[in-house]
């Protein structure tokens, strides 16, 4: 655990470890799929299990947004537009732990991301380029349905994910240019915080929750792209 470098902050645990696993996982499939897809060719059937690894991790994250530890929980960060604007002027109320776990900036940034990884996969799956490429539930719906899919997941989805991939990596520098770390935290998953602020459960007992639950989420998405 490292040291907190106020005397008057101690290490709180903020993030817990299936939330950090699921981070840079999370990461490193999305790179993983952009690349391939961008690579085309042999490297398409790569492209679509770095895909279902994606919907994988997503179906986790929604349910551990409600079982995971407390800075996990999307009720921890789902705030509202006056929550927001507070949060713009400087102006938090006593209690209001804006800068524990998601800020409400984040959170927009968070739930944006989600979102639209959500669209590309949906359409993904049913998407079909008319050369080589189809997704596993194309079956399922009619031919216009599959290429407005496929238009959508080629373009529009492509961008706008790596948009926000791009705005999230410039808001991490943008911290870190403040020296305000957000890296190091979703490494040890620990921030230098008044002693009085909860942390997150993250013990053996809740890990081996979250590994039967991405389990399940694995067995499930297996079953349906077979």
């Amino acid at each position: 655990m490292p040291l907190a470098a106020d005397p008057s902050t101690t290490a709180v645990r903020v993030w817990d470890l299936p939330t950090r696993l699921f981070h840079w996982a999370l990461a490193a499939s999305v790179i993983g799929s952009v690349v391939s897809a961008k690579i085309g060719g042999n490297a398409m059937p790569w492209h679509f299990r770095f895909g279902y690894v994606v919907l994988t991790l997503l179906a986790f994250r929604l349910l551990w947004g409600f079982a995971g530890g407390r800075w996990s929980r999307f009720s921890s960060f789902a705030y509202g537009p006056t929550a927001l604007w507070r949060y713009l002027r400087g102006t938090p109320r006593p209690g209001e732990h804006f800068d524990v776990g998601h800020s409400p900036l984040g959170a927009l940034s968070v739930f944006a991301m989600l979102v639209a990884l959500a669209a590309q996969l949906g359409t993904g799956l049913i998407a079909d380029d008319e050369i080589a490429n189809v997704g596993p539930l194309n079956r399922h719906v009619a031919v216009d349905t599959g290429l407005a899919a496929t238009a959508y997941h080629k373009s529009v989805g492509q961008a706008l994910v790596l948009t926000l991939v791009l705005l999230h990596v410039a808001a991490v520098l943008v911290y870190l240019l403040r020296r305000h770390n957000l890296i190091a935290p979703m490494i040890h998953g620990d921030k230098p915080l008044p002693p009085l602020v909860p942390g997150s459960a993250d013990t053996l007992a809740t890990r081996l929750f979250a590994a039967v639950l991405l389990a399940g989420c694995a067995v499930v998405v297996r079953h349906l792209v077979a």
